[in-house]
């Protein structure tokens, strides 16, 4: 033991959004302390294969992504007895060395939405993020929006389409939505993150093609109202109370429409970035206060990423969703945010890691069964 915090990075993911899981882990490993924290590379490759890759074969990596290399060993996780988290091969063989927290940089469905959580939580580990419940229903849009309106958050109008309701009778949402929305519409999966499956539409008749796409990525998808807005985003990080970034505003490049899959992570020019954003004192204020309200109402613990729309015409703010796993891309808005406001990356990566093991230790002193 050289006594260093043993920490899983676990990178990859069976999700569509596994390429930008592949670029946070690039980001949080090279801003990991290795004074204090050993590095154990943990990958999940798109058919779900866990392995552990060798974190000297990553230093020789060179690129904006971390590798997932096919012919390293593919492990199990189990509970140490200890408090801890043991590696085993699948051929039952220990390997050198535990876990003591695992710092999940996964994105999308079967990654932030509860099931990687769940997974952790049965095999007693310490955990960067949120656990089961809030991660479900921040991966949920639905949901998210449904209890951050009973938080007393400001949610703008939409409707909600399943795909077996639409398969049967695909005029009947179409007339939902044209008798509750006004054009132009955004279509988003439920489930999904990064923009992936999103679309705009400015015509009803090309609703049918977009609710197509969305529907290929979640059996649920939402119909929402367009609103000339401005996108704010806040970082919130756990704590008594949880402390809450300066906001920042997105302007997506005029050839992106909006801030798509794309403008995030693979065009450097598709959105310029106003940080802190260009907001009255009063502004500010309000809006980071209904992230602070967002996080505590929806369970969160350890991070979130809370987004917003500011309508340019009312002045309102309206919440559009939350992300328990936000990414830490090279270009992702919640270590930049939290930058600007006095916490650097490196040091947000520890407090992340603080913060997970202080929660696991809380739970693990909860009892756990009844003596009557």
């Amino acid at each position: 033991m050289n006594g260093k915090t043993r920490v899983a990075v676990l990178y990859g993911g069976k999700s569509g959004e596994h390429e930008v899981s592949l670029k946070s882990g690039a980001s949080v490993v090279r801003h990991l302390d290795r004074e204090r924290f050993e590095l154990i590379p943990i990958s999940i490759d798109k058919q779900g294969r866990w392995q552990r890759q060798d974190p000297r074969r990553l230093a020789e990596w060179n690129d904006e992504s971390l590798p997932i290399h096919a012919d390293a060993p593919e492990i199990r996780l189990a509970n140490d007895g200890a408090g801890g988290l043991a590696v085993a091969a699948l051929d039952g063989s220990a390997m050198d060395g535990g876990i003591d927290v695992v710092f999940p940089v996964i994105h999308g469905p079967l990654c932030e939405d509860g099931a990687v959580q769940g997974l952790l939580e049965l095999s007693g580990a310490a955990y960067v993020g949120s656990g089961v419940l809030a991660s479900a229903i921040g991966m949920h849009k639905d949901m998210a929006k449904r209890l951050a309106a009973l938080a007393g958050l400001p949610v703008a109008p939409y409707v909600m389409a399943n795909r077996r309701d639409y398969a049967r009778e695909p005029a009947a949402t179409a007339a939902a939505a044209q008798a509750t929305l006004t054009l132009p519409v955004f279509i988003k999966p439920c489930n999904m993150g990064s923009s992936v499956g999103v679309h705009k539409v400015k015509r009803w008749e090309d609703l049918d093609a977009a609710l197509a796409d969305a529907f290929r990525y979640d059996t649920r998808v939402l119909i929402e109202q367009g609103i000339d807005a401005r996108e704010i985003e806040v970082a919130v990080l756990d704590g008594d109370p949880p402390f809450v970034s300066l906001a920042s505003e997105l302007n997506a490049d005029p050839r992106h429409e909006f801030y798509s899959y794309e403008a995030k992570y693979i065009d450097q020019d598709g959105a310029t970035v106003d940080l802190p954003a260009k907001l009255a004192p009063a502004q500010m204020e309000r809006v980071r206060e209904l992230a602070r309200t967002a996080f505590v109402a929806l369970e969160c613990s350890g991070l979130a990423r809370v987004d917003f729309f500011l309508d340019r015409q009312s002045g309102e703010f309206y919440f559009n969703e939350i992300n328990t796993l936000p990414g830490f891309t090279a270009i992702s808005m919640y270590p930049k945010m939290m930058e600007a406001s006095g916490l650097a990356y490196p040091a947000l990566i520890t407090r992340l890691i603080e913060l997970a093991l202080e929660r696991h230790a809380e739970r693990a002193a909860l009892k756990t069964d009844y003596e009557g």
